[in-house]
């Protein structure tokens, strides 16, 4: 195939990927009582974290809307990234079969195992924002208050905003075990050096998990924190003995 030839395939690739997107994301918009059923869970005191730390049955956030098209902008942009997500896997497909071509099988395989690790990653990480990170911090910071005569008024689109910023952000914290195996088979890191620097991890991670979930209490602290190190434990299964 010609260079252009090529343009012409990466071409037909992205309009694809947009309009399997597209579809997605309509069908997110016309399912919006299920869609924001399932965002605004964590608003009340039944949410399955709440129950599961036997936290306050008394909490309840209520989220308000402070603009006239703010509801309608917050349902638009939330449908897409709902029909981002459910329709990433045939994204990543279409694209690996677009690269798929140009490489050695051995490179495809090594690809496959790094695309489909960084997808799966990026979706466990996104899961415990919302069934950990997101609840605990959203309960914190709702309810925070630095005098008992003023008011806490959270609007919908500060509650969707952090909800999807916080998700980007722990789906590319869980990246950790993808990044670190990468890295050892160019030959940057190995176990060994993991084990060295094993106390300097854990006090990285304590202070990422502060800034991420600023919670005042040690158990929520310890939520976070756990999983981030874990995470450090399986990337040095994952990484050579090579360069130690």
């Amino acid at each position: 195939m010609t260079f252009w030839d090529h343009l012409d395939e990466l071409r037909s690739v992205i309009i694809r990927a947009l309009l399997v997107v597209t579809v997605f994301a309509v069908a997110a918009f016309c399912m919006k009582d299920a869609l924001f059923s399932l965002l605004l869970a964590p608003t009340h005191a039944d949410f399955i974290t709440y129950r599961l730390i036997g936290a306050d049955e008394e909490f309840r956030l209520t989220l308000v809307n402070t603009g006239l098209t703010e509801q309608f902008v917050v349902h638009v942009r939330t449908a897409f990234y709902a029909g981002l997500l459910c329709a990433s896997p045939y994204v990543l497909y279409l694209f690996a079969r677009f690269v798929a071509p140009g490489l050695y099988e051995r490179e495809r395989a090594v690809g496959v195992r790094l695309v489909g690790g960084a997808y799966l990653m990026f979706l466990v990480g996104t899961v415990v924002n919302y069934l950990l990170v997101f609840p605990l911090t959203v309960r914190f910071l709702g309810s925070y208050q630095v005098s008992e005569e003023v008011g806490s008024i959270l609007t919908l689109q500060s509650y969707i905003d952090t909800l999807l910023g916080l998700g980007l952000v722990m789906g590319l914290v869980f990246e950790l075990p993808v990044m670190c195996w990468m890295l050892s088979r160019f030959g940057l890191l190995s176990k060994g050096m993991m084990r060295r620097y094993r106390r300097h991890a854990f006090v990285g991670i304590l202070i990422a998990a502060a800034v991420i979930t600023p919670t005042g209490d040690p158990f929520s602290l310890l939520a976070v924190t756990l999983p981030i190190y874990l995470l450090y434990e399986l990337s040095m299964l994952l990484v050579s003995n090579k360069n130690t």
